[in-house]
């Protein structure tokens, strides 16, 4: 098959996917010419969809139905959309300096998005890690002032949580390693309900210097691990949609 032809039934089968999201209906050969400037004959078309209909990139539902696109045809339009507008050497350089300020995972999700959304002006949703199935990695606990201290609790998933935690009593740094060791030998490797658990029994079996420090930092993990919600979303470039939908 020449380059031209390949690229040709690329372009068709963008064109179905993309015609299918609009309109959620099966797309004919008599849509793509009207709707998308090919170039060629109806019946090119209509070979061209029988060699995707063939490898399995569209479907059709009925036998004088148009066609639409399979999991495979998404997954093939997915992994070629670089090839619809290569980002120029400065938008690659300024994308990647934007990601790489971000401060943890969710930060990076965040800048993701708002960049997902800018560059194709639409809306943008991305869905934060569920944290019911994720374990911790570790817990460091660092002391800011000696009555203060900072949790930095990360996940296998790449998810960092940070909490202060005020003291009521002054902590010093050989308390404050005893503690992080405590928390990371209760939390390591659990998901973060086993963990929550865990915490939950700390404190009985804290030495007595520091039990007051392991129930202020059991509690704030307690709330970090269990009211924050498993499934977040973030979202951008919701006036684009009415943009569109004036459009």
């Amino acid at each position: 098959m020449s380059t031209s032809t390949d690229a040709r039934r690329k372009e068709v089968l963008r064109a179905i996917v993309a015609d299918y999201i609009a309109s959620q209906e099966p797309v004919g050969s008599k849509t793509l010419l009207e709707r998308y400037q090919l170039g060629v004959s109806s019946a090119t078309i209509r070979n061209d969809m029988a060699v995707l209909e063939s490898q399995g990139l569209i479907a059709q539902q009925h036998a004088s139905s148009g066609r639409v696109p399979t999991q495979q045809g998404y997954r093939h339009f997915v992994d070629s959309l670089h090839e619809v507008k290569p980002l120029s050497t400065p938008e690659r350089r300024a994308m990647l300096s934007f990601l790489e300020g971000g401060v943890d995972l969710e930060d990076v999700l965040r800048r993701s998005v708002q960049l997902l959304a800018q560059v194709t002006k639409q809306a943008a949703v991305v869905q934060l890690p569920n944290l019911k199935v994720s374990r911790v990695k570790h817990c460091e606990v660092v002391a800011l002032s000696p009555v203060r201290l900072l949790l930095v609790l990360i996940t296998d998933n790449g998810r960092v949580d940070q909490r202060n935690v005020e003291l009521d009593e002054i902590i010093d740094q050989d308390q404050t390693f005893r503690l992080r060791d405590i928390v990371n030998s209760a939390l390591v490797g659990k998901t973060l309900t086993d963990a929550s658990v865990e915490l939950a029994h700390l404190v009985d079996d804290a030495p007595l210097d520091i039990r007051h420090h392991v129930l202020k930092v059991a509690t704030t993990l307690i709330e970090t691990l269990v009211e924050q919600p498993s499934d977040r979303l973030i979202m951008a470039g919701a006036s684009n949609l009415t943009r569109v939908a004036r459009e």
